[in-house]
């Protein structure tokens, strides 16, 4: 028998199951670093989660940019490009209405923060809040470098989508621009798979950096909230989206969840919508999809779409510190607090956290700002589900509309399975293609 005959092959791990890995030995070291006060293990596991992110923050600016610009661009190969736009939109706006009725309804029933034990005396105003004034004139870049060095992803947006639809306009003379933003596109998705991969050991750190940092009191102090957080994101993920896509779309929600789960746990651990936004679009694209479609939909839903951090998450934060501060809330506020999931959620920008959207949300109701020092300390612990539900829904409505335009591919859909990321990998890129023009209804 020759030694190569002989070697013993080492069965590959499942992504899924080396994120699993992560989360369980984050939470072991975590405990260790806390019970046993070991200051140098607890620092070890804060540098690996802050380089994780970072390595994800990195990539943000450009990938955004250049998504956005290529995926306006290949609109120009789609026959009915503004409907399928417009129907986007509106279908963005229905979700998130339904969602921040479900996070009201929750806190009304559950009144989370009335037996927290908290004051107004533990909160403490951020650094950081946004208003609608800075949102409306925030929009408007001063300068074309301050959007990427200051990460504002609204500014890069709507820099992106001047630049892609002059490219539109310009026609044939575009088409050297419009090759390099293809292939810098392709650069930048190739890097964040290498940041990507390192997903398992990015858990690690992060949670159990959270475990040590905060310990198990923190929760048991915002229990109910947390509770509140974790049920709201579950009916719109696991109730919502399965009855709009059985109802709406007329296709299996079971197929949907074996399709798009590598997307939707890859959120749960990294905690960014633009991070998982490469994986998004491939999942999308192999539940049938339009692939000029999707290119445009997905990178669209991930800094604009988000049902978790932009309609769940404030709706029920803003009844949590209206009870903590002894603030009564009326009929007109709870219709403010729909108005500001539904029309402010680009304000959250596909980004780790809803700091932004939350102090939106808290300033147009005039409720204290200090209201979000008491949501800072548990916000990571509920940021991953958050971002798993606005990932799924970045994928579930390009689904929807895609089926009433009846250029959803039912076969492709229907044969979707489960992915690792390895696989996912190995697909084509988008500028390797060749340009598949859907058909219009």
């Amino acid at each position: 028998m020759s030694p190569t005959s002989s070697r013993v092959r080492i069965p590959k791990i499942p992504f899924w199951a080396q994120i699993l890995g992560g989360l369980v030995l984050g939470v072991c070291l975590g405990w260790i670093a806390r019970s046993g006060d070991i200051a140098w293990l607890g620092k070890t596991l804060d540098e690996i989660g802050s380089i994780f992110v970072q390595l994800l923050k990195l990539a943000v600016a450009p990938l955004v940019f250049f998504a956005i610009v290529v995926s306006i661009t290949n609109l120009r190969n789609v026959s009915n490009a503004a409907r399928l736009a417009t129907r986007t939109l509106l279908w963005f706006m229905i979700t998130s209405l339904i969602a921040v009725s479900i996070g009201l309804a929750i806190g009304l029933l559950t009144n989370p923060g009335s037996g927290s034990g908290l004051t107004p005396a533990d909160g403490a105003k951020p650094k950081h809040t946004g208003s609608w004034l800075d949102f409306l004139t925030g929009i408007i870049p001063t300068d074309v470098i301050s959007p990427f060095t200051e990460l504002n992803v609204l500014q890069i947006v709507f820099m992106a989508a001047v630049v892609g639809i002059a490219l539109l306009q310009l026609g044939e003379k575009a088409e050297p621009i419009l090759t390099l933003s293809s292939a810098v596109l392709e650069l930048l998705q190739k890097a964040l798979w290498w940041v990507i991969k390192l997903a398992p050991l990015g858990t690690l750190g992060l949670i159990g950096n959270a475990i040590n940092t905060y310990g198990w009191n923190l929760i048991k102090q915002y229990a109910t909230f947390t509770a509140d957080v974790y049920v709201g994101c579950a009916l719109v993920l696991f109730g919502v989206y399965p009855l709009l896509l059985a109802t709406v779309a007329k296709v299996s929600p079971l197929q949907f969840f074996r399709g798009a789960w590598p997307a939707i746990q890859l959120a749960f651990v990294s905690r960014s919508s633009v991070g998982t936004m490469p994986v998004t679009q491939r999942v999308t694209e192999r539940l049938g999809v339009p692939r000029e479609y999707a290119s445009f939909a997905v990178p669209f839903g991930a800094t604009t779409k988000m049902d978790g951090c932009a309609a769940i998450y404030p709706a029920l934060a803003a009844i949590f510190i209206a009870e903590v501060f002894d603030v009564h809330l009326g009929i007109g506020d709870y219709l403010l607090i729909a108005f500001v999931s539904v029309i402010g959620s680009a304000a959250t920008a596909g980004l780790t956290g809803a700091t932004v959207m939350l102090t939106l949300t808290l300033s147009t109701l005039g409720l204290p700002l200090e209201g979000v020092g008491l949501l800072l300390a548990i916000d990571p612990i509920l940021d991953m589900m958050r971002t798993a539900t606005n990932v799924a829904g970045q994928s579930v409505i390009p689904i929807i509309v895609a089926a009433r335009e009846n250029i959803l591919d039912r076969d492709k859909y229907a044969t979707a399975h489960g992915a690792d990321l390895d696989s996912l990998m190995d697909d084509e890129a988008p500028a390797d293609r060749e340009a598949r023009v859907p058909v219009a209804a």
